[in-house]
């Protein structure tokens, strides 16, 4: 009797989980999309109410405001939005991994190094997507910002 598909144990294992795998890789770039949306939004968000401020950070440069701390002002913006965000996600997250336990394999439901990783890297994408626009306040010109409509 003559054989077919011959293939060695470690090539049929490895064709055993290529489904898993297929999509694991699909729900790692829609993560990675979805990061990049909402560093995209975060940033779009922040520089549009810092400019929509100008005015009224013009007329505290104007007064006297160090730029330090209108930087930390704006930059705190972004912080808080992403802090709230995080909130929701968190306990968004641990309510529904209830429903997924069956596909969480090597890993538990409130798996805490994952949810810290995740919170830091969220963390450093805000501080990110709020560093332009809190820059661009520190450099607004007085004068030109009280004439701003």
């Amino acid at each position: 009797m003559p054989l077919y598909n011959i293939t060695t144990l470690q090539a049929n294992m490895k064709m055993g989980n290529v489904f898993e795998r297929i999509v694991v890789d699909f729900a790692g770039s829609f993560g990675i999309l979805a990061l990049l949306l909402a560093t995209v939004g975060l940033y779009g968000v922040v520089a549009y109410t810092t400019r929509q401020r100008t005015h009224e950070i013009g007329i505290r440069i104007a007064l006297g405001a160090e730029k330090s701390i209108i930087f930390r002002q704006v930059l705190s913006q972004g912080l808080r939005l992403t802090l709230a965000g995080v909130l929701v996600g968190l306990g968004a997250s641990l309510f529904l991994t209830r429903f997924l336990r069956s596909l969480l394999f090597g890993v538990t439901v409130t798996d805490w190094p994952t949810l810290t990783a995740v919170i830091l890297v969220l963390g450093f994408v805000a501080l990110l997507a709020s560093f332009l626009p809190a820059r661009r306040a520190t450099r607004i010109v007085p004068v030109v910002a009280l004439h701003h409509d």
